[in-house]
């Protein structure tokens, strides 16, 4: 990272602390937050502080939750996490209680986090570690936390898992489920990530089997839910997040068991991006007009429906493939705000398409299910809508002349 990016991280976190000790959040998206950092600032029972090793030294309780990314090579980057434990073990005291909530591959906690904090000089015993997952959405936060779903925890230690759970139990509406140690309880957040992957590959690469064989996946998946022991995902033009892409890396690039299976439905969702866009150029095809030029609307940006996060979107890769085949991109956001530019496409809004020859929906945000389709296509050059995210009706748009494709639904 060069000098001055590293500068305006480091202006942009010392505003993030100004502004919480003033009370002021600077998270959106997440309902109640606000109101909740507010009041806490006010009665005196949060503050925020760009010194950790002085919080480590004031604080009983500490508990980690920062990002971990993967490297270029897609290997598990632990940095963050172990810098902040090595500040957390210079202020490290007997009868502390640290508690890491981030994402980790298995064994982190023991084999990492554990001999850096005893390094402090202080061994387990004169401190608790446990592992206890966030196991939160964007957008959902305090309602997760509060009891959506029970809370996992896993200590070093007996006395560590009865901390965590004595602790959790006045949060969590929903309880708490010990588990035998950390590197179980490191192991229930990541499989459930893994578990959310593979199924969404299988929704997707039956929904292309269903696409060649001419039916509706849809029709297919429901008529087969039914069945209780069936529950078929929702297919899509890829899968985004900070977590489903991530998590399988933690397994993958760790461990020496046979990991075919996560290899193969990573290579599934990731090739999503550009089979929609391959829908798109063979719709395009129908009318003669060839993606190679084409003007292309994109709806979304985001990974996610009425989140404003980017990370691994598959829209950016969409956006990437458009381009590669010839396109000119443009997008619209109304979660974003703008901002598009960064990802190689042109601003636009859904009052600005004369010319466009077809529009491809990448997220499901709310506000895309109510469109006056009528009124965007006399707008349009062509007709064209390709939803890679299932979430329009389309004998509605066909009754309006749009020739309409999805994932999934020839």
């Amino acid at each position: 990272m060069g000098l001055g990016r590293w500068v305006c991280r480091l202006q942009r976190f010392l505003r993030i602390v100004r502004g919480i000790n003033q009370g002021i959040c600077h998270v959106t998206g997440e309902p109640g937050l606000s109101e909740l950092v507010k009041r806490n600032v006010g009665e005196g029972r949060l503050s925020a502080t760009s010194d950790l090793v002085q919080a480590a030294e004031v604080a009983d309780v500490m508990v980690i939750l920062v990002p971990t990314l993967l490297d270029d090579g897609n290997n598990p980057d632990m940095s963050i996490v172990r810098s902040v434990c090595a500040d957390i073990a210079r202020g490290l005291d007997p009868g502390d209680f640290v508690i890491q909530e981030s994402t980790v591959p298995p064994r982190t906690t023991r084999d990492m986090i554990l001999p850096i904090l005893e390094g402090s000089g202080h061994e387990i015993g004169d401190f608790g570690v446990a592992h206890c997952p966030e196991r939160t959405a964007s957008g959902r936060a305090i309602l997760d936390i509060t009891g959506a779903y029970p809370k996992i925890v896993g200590g070093v230690d007996g006395m560590s898992t009865d901390a965590a759970r004595a602790l959790y139990l006045t949060i969590n509406k929903k309880g708490v489920i010990p588990v035998s140690d950390a590197t179980v309880a490191e192991s229930v957040k990541v499989f459930e990530g893994l578990y959310r992957d593979v199924n969404i590959a299988l929704a997707n690469e039956l929904a292309m089997v269903c696409d060649e064989l001419g039916i509706d996946a849809s029709e297919v998946f429901d008529a087969a839910n039914t069945q209780p022991y069936s529950h078929i995902h929702a297919p899509g033009c890829g899968v985004g997040g900070h977590c489903i892409p991530v998590y399988p890396y933690f397994i993958i690039n760790t461990v020496e068991a046979s990991t075919d299976m996560l290899r193969l439905a990573r290579r599934i969702n990731d090739g999503m991006p550009a089979y929609t866009v391959g829908l798109l150029e063979s719709v395009l095809a129908r009318l003669d007009v060839g993606i190679s030029g084409a003007r292309v609307l994109l709806m979304g940006v985001t990974y996610r429906g009425d989140v404003n996060e980017t990370r691994f979107s598959p829209a950016v890769d969409v956006i990437n493939e458009l381009k590669v085949r010839g396109a000119e991109v443009f997008a619209y956001d109304p979660v974003l705000g703008g901002g598009v530019e960064q990802f190689g496409a042109i601003p636009s809004d859904l009052n600005s398409i004369d010319f466009i020859d077809g529009i491809l929906i990448a997220s499901d945000h709310a506000e895309f299910k109510t469109v006056d389709w009528d009124r965007v296509g006399r707008l349009m050059r062509h007709k064209v809508v390709v939803d890679g995210r299932n979430i329009l009706d389309p004998e509605e748009l066909r009754s309006m002349g749009y020739l309409y494709q999805a994932v999934g639904r020839p």
